[in-house]
């Protein structure tokens, strides 16, 4: 910056009043005041440590004592430009500390909700293709304590175990949407947790399917029904008694191919 617009920037610091810094005699506590819906480029960090380009849209925000009257809003969106380091919930637990000394809070979140891909190679002719996946990643502050929160929206197939035992030939299947979220206490990473739902699914999903592919997801989805209990109950069997996980949310919802409606189950546990 040069000597002139030094000069103008000073002039205009003295000449606005900071109006949000001021008194407010309401004695009301805000929990949550910030920005929301801002999308911006961020890198996700995949399991081999690669950063890998993606969008995200964030949510932050910082709790605000009875006797301010306003946060500085602008400050959010500095802490974010200023951030160029590839996003895991560790790393999001830094850039929340960072928006707290900026914002000068002692309690805030942030939140990011970005898609993450995949490449993965065709069961059997060996094809590659992207597979994305939602991510959703949060850390907060409260009362001196951290929370790192890592969810996961993992598309699957499932196939009705009671569809295919009543039919002469064939069983009804559909696509389903099963999401984990996981509170940490040490590192999980997005493949691992996206893993526990592909494993627990009557067969998971590809991009891209040739003919020998097709053949493939349609048996073995076949060899291994799952109702909508089974799929959240078979995730929460892979995250019960994980060290890293302090607790856990699983849900899964199947787009009926038989129904015009969704069968739906949610469960939550927490780990000792």
């Amino acid at each position: 910056m040069n000597a002139p617009d030094l000069l103008f920037t000073a002039q205009a610091s003295r000449a606005l009043p900071d109006v949000q810094s001021s008194a407010d005699r309401r004695d009301i506590a805000i929990q949550k005041v910030g920005v929301r819906d801002v999308r911006h480029p961020l890198r996700l960090r995949a399991t081999d440590g690669e950063a890998q380009p993606s969008i995200g849209t964030f949510q932050m925000t910082v709790a605000l004592p009875p006797e301010v009257k306003g946060t500085h809003m602008s400050r959010f969106l500095e802490v974010l430009e200023a951030h160029d380091h590839a996003l895991d919930a560790a790393e999001l637990g830094r850039l929340l500390d960072a928006m707290l000394v900026r914002l000068g809070a002692t309690d805030g979140a942030i939140t990011v909700q970005a898609t993450y891909f995949r490449r993965k190679r065709a069961p059997v002719s060996g094809v590659a293709s992207l597979l994305d996946y939602g991510v959703t990643l949060h850390a907060e502050r409260r009362d001196g304590r951290t929370l790192l929160r890592q969810s996961v929206d993992v598309p699957v197939t499932s196939l009705c175990p009671c569809s295919r035992d009543i039919s002469d030939y064939g069983a009804h299947n559909q696509r389903s949407l099963i999401s984990i979220g996981a509170e940490l206490r040490g590192e999980l990473t997005l493949d691992e947790q996206i893993a526990m739902a592909e494993n627990a699914a009557s067969c998971q999903l590809w991009g891209l399917l040739k003919r020998p592919d097709e053949k493939y997801v349609t048996e073995y989805a076949y060899d291994h029904p799952k109702f909508v209990e089974d799929l959240v109950r078979d995730v929460a069997l892979a995250l019960r008694g994980d060290i890293r996980v302090a607790a856990y949310t699983v849900a899964s919802e199947n787009f009926e191919s038989i129904h015009n409606h969704s069968a739906w189950a949610w469960l939550e546990g927490r780990n000792p």
